[in-house]
This record gives structure tokens, C-alpha cells and sequence, in this order.
């Protein structure tokens, strides 16, 4: 059963400065800032939420279906994604545009500061999602603004569950927005300032969310596991230890993956946290968010 993935592709530019942007930055000196930052590494990755999704997703064994826009440099994500045996149907090439981009700063901490080009991400609301029996499962990750809220419309109309994943792309909603996309999905996925926000915004906690239609709302916590809310109730899942922690961009679309791969299974949440936490922190140990290996047998889905 695929999964359709509505989410921006971009070439991230990943750097890492050394030290900690805390004892760069001074509170007191926020409204005058000007700061750099030297950054000894730098690399360019594949990367943007759909991608992302898609490569851990395909590695656990699901079946995505990327719905995303790329610029006229983009024939070389194509290639990635025909070559992991994905397809494209639904990825279009904005001809006079730059694929979106994202220049990402880690420090010591792995606090990230991040600059974003949408670039053709910009046009993603082009692709329109209709029903298809072999659709029954879906994701809003992070997108264009009029993306995002046309493909929710879309999903909903067309009867395919979805999950909410509004990500860095939160903030671009107001309150009344926000509520309707909560009403249309079947599940909401948020880390634990975005359920913060979200809360804010909506006039509704987590609890309360968590008794209305919806499924479930996942909370991302990091090193620290996540929360499953159903019903008005909480239950927490543990964190996995990483073998070694290198790099946490991605981490989240990596526990978005297992995600998704446990709903087209049928799962219960519970069950797709714990494979989303042992995912994640299969990630972190390694740079960038589509360099991990996934052993499906060391996983038990062999």
C-alpha cells in the first residue's frame, strides 16, 4: 500500500561550527545582532522533509510516492530517487526556478540554526492529489504554504487519512488555519516546541486534541523518546541510545519514515514510536539525512 508524501525536496548545505552559539550570541545585544560564525566542514546533501521521508520509508521496506517540486537543477534527485526504486509520477520540474535550499549550522550543542530558499517549492501546489484505490495512507510534511493547505484539502476530500507533520512550516499558519488542518487529518506529528505552538494557536492542549476524531498525536522529544496521546491520555516511549551522535538534521523525517511504514501496517502507535525512536537514532549516528543504513533484520521486519 503506498503512502503519499506531500513535502518540499531540497539540497541541504550542512556546516558545523565547533563551538556553542550561547556564548556567541548575547541576549542583551539581540536587537544590534551581527555575528559569524566559522564553520571548518562543509557538505551538500540531498535532503528537504519528502526526501527525507521517502529514503527511510523505502529502506524499511513501505512503498512512498514523493508528491514535491524540484527546479531546473534538480535531475540529479530524480536520479537518486528512480535509482532507490521510487517513483516520480508526482514530483514536477519547475523549469525557471532553483530547487529549494537549506543552509543548516550546527554547533557543539546540536542546536541548529537553518536559512531556507523555497525556490520551487514555491509552485509545489501545482500537483493536485485525487483519489487512487491503491492510496490509502499520507503525510503533509513541511511545504509550500499554499501547498500544504490545498493537498490537506485535497486528502480530505479524496478520503485518504493523513498525517499532520506541519514541522518548521507551523508558524506560517494562523489559528483558524491550523484548527482545519487538525480537523482534516486523522493523525497529528509535532516535536515538542511545534505542540507547543500548535496548542497556542489552536486554543487547545494536547489532551483535548487528543479526544477529539484524531488517532493519535505523536510528540517528538528528542534523546528523550516521545509522547503518544489517544484518547486524552499520555503514554511515553522511551528513547534509544545512538551509537554515536554525529548529526541530528533529519532525525525527525527518519522517525516520520517508521512512522508511516507502521501505519500501512496497521500498527498501533505505540509500536510505530519504539520503531520510530530505534530509527532515529540509527540516523544520528550518521552526517546527513539520507546517508543511514537501515538492517530491517536487526529490526525484526526482516
Amino acid at each position: 500500500m503506498p503512502a503519499l508524501i506531500c513535502g518540499s525536496l531540497a539540497f541541504d548545505t550542512i556546516t558545523t561550527f565547533p563551538g556553542r552559539f550561547q556564548e556567541q550570541i548575547l541576549p542583551e545585544q539581540i536587537h544590534i545582532l551581527n555575528v559569524s560564525f566559522l564553520v571548518p566542514t562543509l557538505r551538500r546533501e540531498f535532503g528537504g522533509c519528502a526526501g527525507n521521508i521517502a529514503y527511510t520509508l523505502k529502506q524499511l521496506g513501505g512503498e512512498p510516492l514523493v508528491m514535491a517540486a524540484l527546479g531546473a537543477d534538480g535531475q540529479s534527485y530524480l536520479d537518486r530517487m528512480r535509482e532507490w526504486g521510487v517513483s516520480t509520477e508526482f514530483v514536477q520540474v519547475v523549469g525557471d526556478s532553483y530547487t529549494a535550499q537549506a543552509i543548516i549550522m550546527t554547533d557543539a550543542d546540536n542546536n541548529q540554526i537553518t536559512a531556507f530558499h523555497p525556490g520551487a517549492m514555491q509552485f509545489a501546489h501545482r500537483n493536485v492529489v485525487q483519489a487512487r484505490e491503491d492510496i490509502r495512507l499520507a503525510i503533509i510534511a513541511p511545504d509550500g504554504r499554499d501547498a500544504m493547505l490545498q493537498h490537506a484539502e485535497q486528502l480530505a476530500a479524496a478520503g485518504i487519512p493523513f498525517v499532520f507533520d506541519p514541522g518548521q512550516g507551523l508558524p506560517m499558519f494562523n489559528g483558524d488555519e491550523l484548527r482545519r488542518f487538525v480537523a482534516q487529518a486523522t493523525w497529528v506529528a509535532v516535536n515538542d516546541y511545534e505542540a507547543r505552538l500548535l496548542c497556542e494557536r489552536t486554543g487547545s492542549d494536547l489532551a483535548e486534541l487528543s479526544r477529539s476524531h484524531l488517532q493519535g498525536i505523536i510528540v517528538t522529544l528528542g534523546a528523550h523518546g516521545c509522547e503518544v496521546w489517544t484518547g486524552g491520555e499520555k503514554v511515553h516511549v522511551p528513547g534509544v541510545a545512538a551509537s554515536a551522535v554525529v548529526d541530528p538534521t533529519g532525525c525527525g523525517d527518519a522517525f516520520r519514515g517508521a512512522l508511516l511504514y507502521g501505519l500501512e501496517r496497521g500498527w498501533d502507535l505505540v509500536r510505530c514510536a519504539e520503531l520510530g525512536n530505534r530509527v532515529g537514532a540509527i540516523k544520528i549516528a550518521c552526517a546527513g539525512p539520507q546517508n543511514h543504513r537501515i538492517d530491517r533484520a536487526a529490526l525484526g521486519l526482516a
